[in-house]
């Protein structure tokens, strides 16, 4: 496979990952977002750690949806995710999440 066509595949399933996430994003109560992932999720437990005096970050995610192009499985019922990187964590307002009655969309 040449850079080119490893290019247009990435592209391609950053697309179709965007598609999927616009179709799902309404069924979700939380953005969470870590140094390596993205999640949508309905419940979310964050708890600070330490651990030889190193501070950590534990996350549990329950019904969530991974941002991974590279993970066929993306539906997941329960996520624990530990990282010593910030996370932020949002609700959503789903009113901000209204999409145009025409989306102009590639």
């Amino acid at each position: 496979m040449s850079t080119e066509d490893l290019e247009k595949y990435e592209t391609e399933m950053e697309l179709q990952l965007y598609r999927e996430y616009r179709d799902i994003v309404r069924q979700f109560t939380y953005v969470v977002e870590t140094e390596r992932r993205f999640y949508l999720a309905n419940s979310v437990d964050l708890q600070v750690r330490e651990a030889g005096g190193e501070i950590y970050f534990e996350l549990k995610l329950s019904d969530a949806w991974v941002w991974d192009m590279y993970r066929p499985a993306r539906f997941v019922r329960n996520v624990r995710v530990l990282t010593f990187k910030d996370v932020n964590v949002e609700e959503l307002d789903k009113p901000d999440l209204e999409l145009p009655e025409n989306p102009r969309l590639p």
